[in-house]
């Protein structure tokens, strides 16, 4: 009988740190975040100037739990969210302000949550950051919330749509649409990486905060992507929470993007054309 290998790790994983370092794995890596602070800055200064960019709004009293909003030309249809990554423990808001744009050009108003990082909190204080953030600014809009987050980012949109988030019921009844761009979506493998020093992961922890191990609320529509040129723990991480999550009334699907690694899988985000923003908004005319 002939067989067809339809998924395989390769050997046995034995090097948790070169299987997530996402920096050592992509030529030329330390130009992106230059090149995206440019760009984020810009793109802020522009909006700024139109009077459609509410910046450093507090959502509590630690001195990251901040939010930027951008606001469309007209009334908004809805929120959208983008999240940043950098492995719980780095990255700003202020790189990523620029990747508002195609939700934006959209009609949907769109706000880039700020969060404690690790090892100043926990993942798990980290997740209940974000369900306080969404709570506050969903008060702020009527319509639909729609999530997208990047690599660590891409673990907290999950998170929130796991059946013991800690948000309010009003905020999930209306998350319609996430995308996990290059998510992190089960954290015991990362616990095993040089990272869980900051981290401060134990299998408990890392067990109750992977969205690929819990509930999900039913109803929900779900897009994992991830690019086809990352690392194969992504690769594997982006697939893994589809299919783990399929058969609980939500809609999943993974795509990889062809050619695209972990910096710049997320570039799709600026374009109101791209599929990418089509899964986040639900294709809305422009």
């Amino acid at each position: 009988m002939d067989l067809d290998t339809i998924w395989t790790g390769g050997e046995r994983l034995a090097d948790y740190d070169t299987a997530y370092d996402n920096s050592g794995a992509i030529e030329g890596a330390a130009q992106f975040v230059p090149r995206w602070q440019a760009d984020a800055k810009a793109f802020r200064s522009e909006l700024a100037g139109a009077g459609r960019a509410e910046l450093g709004l507090r959502y509590g009293d630690r001195p990251r739990q901040h939010y930027d909003l951008f606001l469309p030309e007209a009334a908004p249809v809805g929120l959208a969210v983008f999240i940043h990554g950098g492995y719980w423990k780095s990255q700003e808001i202020g790189n990523w302000s620029h990747f508002a744009a195609g939700a934006l050009a959209r009609g949907f108003a769109v706000a880039l949550p700020e969060y404690t990082l690790c090892p100043d909190a926990t993942i798990p204080e980290i997740t209940r950051e974000i369900g306080r953030f969404l709570d506050q600014v969903a008060g702020r809009f009527e319509g639909p919330i729609n999530l997208s987050g990047h690599s660590a980012g891409g673990h907290l949109v999950s998170r929130m749509l796991c059946t013991d988030a800690q948000i309010a019921a009003e905020t999930a009844a209306r998350i319609e649409r996430v995308v996990s761009i290059s998510g992190c979506h089960d954290l015991r493998p990362i616990m095993l990486t040089g990272m869980n020093a900051a981290l401060r992961l134990d299998r408990p922890t890392a067990r109750a905060e992977s969205p690929a191990l819990l509930e999900p609320r039913a109803g929900i529509d779900l897009t994992c992507l991830v690019g086809g040129a990352e690392l194969p723990e992504f690769r594997r991480q982006n697939a893994l929470l589809a299919n783990a999550w399929h058969g609980f009334g939500v809609t999943t699907r993974a795509i990889e993007r062809p050619g695209r690694h972990h910096f710049d899988v997320v570039d799709d985000l600026i374009d109101p054309n791209s599929e990418l923003v089509a899964r986040l908004t639900g294709a809305r005319p422009l």
